[in-house]
């Protein structure tokens, strides 16, 4: 897809990486950037309009885990594009084992709804025009990890849910394709956790030790990259994107329903 013209929807852009997606976005010469978050920066905002005049900006509040805020959020973005959302980024993430519910609150339920509310809007079907829709996992859903195990159960629902919405019979109906893009470790605040605080047992502090010696990749390498990816990534692809590289994953099929004859 090229992004130039196109009206985006960023659910998350105030995190590490989301803001400098923000920035990569802008540089392509977008029509609208929305941006959700449950809480509005100010001074980035303003920051962004002076920089990026020939762009519409506008923030929208959300809750990721509350279902009517995200659905209050996409009908305040449909208005504002008059009914053409062309790209739904959900890049909202929590790296916090001890807290459960919430870790998979917004890692995942809350990124199930975004998507399937989002779709309503951009069905060709219903009156939309198609487009994408972005959904960010992370290395850990590719490759688990028993630091983070609650956060990798999350990320790989979210690889899952999203190759699963992105089945062919559906985008013949609705002209809307899904991508994954799972980043590697990117030095972010997200990254904390691993001073070993918030995992999952007591038992991961000799892990924490381990994973601080992980090589890791600045966020403004991660969203060139990210932002790149999505002019040619098609429909059900995952990408990951680590330590500055970029690579579309391949899957085995593992399993086939047996049919009757």
């Amino acid at each position: 897809m090229e992004l130039k013209g196109k009206n985006v929807v960023y659910v998350g852009g105030f995190g590490g990486i989301g803001q400098k997606c923000l920035l990569a976005f802008l540089r392509k010469e977008i029509k609208h950037l929305i941006i959700c978050d449950l809480h509005e920066n100010g001074a980035l905002m303003l920051d962004l309009a002076k920089t990026f005049p020939q762009t519409c900006l506008n923030f929208i509040p959300i809750d990721v885990i509350q279902r009517e805020s995200i659905e209050e959020a996409f009908r305040t973005a449909s208005n504002i594009v008059h009914n053409q959302i062309d790209v739904l980024v959900n890049g909202c993430g929590l790296m916090n084992d001890r807290l459960i519910d919430l870790t998979i609150g917004i890692n995942l339920t809350g990124v199930i709804y975004s998507s399937l509310i989002a779709l309503s809007y951009l069905d060709k079907s219903k009156g939309g025009r198609g487009g994408m829709i972005v959904n960010i996992g992370s290395v850990v859903g590719l490759e688990p990890s028993g630091m983070f195990a609650v956060y990798s159960a999350a990320k790989a629902g979210l690889i899952a849910f999203t190759r699963a919405l992105a089945n062919p019979l559906y985008y013949a109906h609705t002209g809307v394709s899904f991508i994954t893009i799972c980043p590697g470790f990117t030095d972010t605040s997200l990254l904390e956790s691993i001073r070993g605080k918030e995992t999952l047992t007591e038992y991961a502090a000799s892990m924490a030790e381990r994973f601080a010696l992980v090589k890791k990749q600045s966020a403004e390498i991660c969203a060139d990259n990210l932002v790149g990816v999505l002019e040619k990534a098609k429909n059900g692809s995952v990408w990951m994107l680590d330590i500055g590289e970029v690579k579309e994953m391949r899957f085995e099929v593992l399993w086939r329903p047996a049919m009757e004859v």
